[in-house]
């Protein structure tokens, strides 16, 4: 993984689903520097630490509007990035494409996956960390990591696209790993 011209990060705590950062859309990001960076290379350091493809900034508890990542595409090369300000872009001729399901998990929402269709190819646009216009297409786990991250910017978590018995089997399951104390109910971050 490259956080080429960050400073050293410390990994932060991942917030837990029901922390109310995690539920509303994310503070738009308007000063490019040093404390910018600093978060970045921190959010790099925690991603690792938790062992994850993706992190946004809210799941650290800072309400900011960016993601970090460092996964691979259908080709099983591994990218990686930072989108500040993200937002997905139409990808021409998706809407003849079908959606690809694939089991789908989060750090914040710990040990449980689920299936989720999204589309099987992904665009976003945003900044880099100097402010540079950035544009990320992917496909494979990228494409859905693009879209997973782009929804925390936005207060959604991908259990909050679920339904019916898929979305009570994970709930379910959350609510007894908070009761035998395997999990707490949510964390304020770091």
């Amino acid at each position: 993984m490259t956080s080429a011209g960050l400073p050293s990060g410390t990994a932060r705590k991942v917030t837990m689903r029901g922390n109310p950062v995690l539920h509303r859309p994310c503070r738009e990001v308007t000063e490019f520097g040093d404390e910018l960076r600093r978060l970045v290379a921190d959010m790099f350091v925690s991603m690792e630490a938790a062992d994850g493809v993706g992190l946004a900034a809210n799941q650290i508890g800072v309400d900011a509007r960016l993601f970090v990542y460092h996964c691979p595409d259908a080709s099983g090369e591994f990218r990686t990035g930072v989108v500040i300000n993200p937002k997905l872009v139409p990808v021409p001729g998706q809407a003849l494409m079908p959606p690809a399901e694939d089991e789908e998990g989060c750090l914040s929402v710990p040990g449980e996956y689920a299936l989720l269709a999204r589309p099987a190819v992904a665009e976003v646009e945003g900044q880099d960390v100097d402010g540079r216009p950035v544009r990320v297409r992917g496909d494979g786990v990228l494409a859905r990591g693009l879209q997973h991250e782009t929804d925390h910017t936005n207060g959604m978590l991908y259990v909050d696209r679920l339904s019916g018995p898929e979305l009570g089997r994970v709930v379910k399951s959350l609510e007894n790993r908070i009761r035998k104390g395997d999990l707490p109910a949510w964390s304020e971050g770091a």
